[in-house]
């Protein structure tokens, strides 16, 4: 199991990921499209990210709008592998 990072740490972390907030034991951030295939296309992308990085964030999908939270559930909170997802997840729309 991974260790959690220091809640004293997780702003300084977030501050790289500008486009994400901390919501609890979560980083969440929402991803909007022009078009639905866009939206479920981008979805197909992350979930191919996740596999290779064997950590698999939340995705909530509404029509256009694709919301991302990424926690780590068997440490019961966040650890680096949520902040690397999210790296990565953001190189696909930045």
């Amino acid at each position: 199991m991974s260790d959690l990072v220091p809640k004293d740490e997780i702003e300084g972390l977030l501050k790289k990921l500008p486009e994400w907030d901390h919501e609890e034991k979560a980083i969440v951030r929402v991803f909007e499209f022009d078009e639905y295939i866009e939206a479920i296309d981008f979805v197909n992308a992350v979930a191919e990210i996740s596999e290779d990085s064997g950590h698999h964030p939340d995705m909530d999908i509404r029509w256009c709008t694709i919301t991302v939270s990424s926690t780590t559930h068997d440490a019961g909170g966040l650890t680096e592998a949520d902040f690397e997802i999210a790296k990565k997840i953001d190189t696909l729309v930045d």
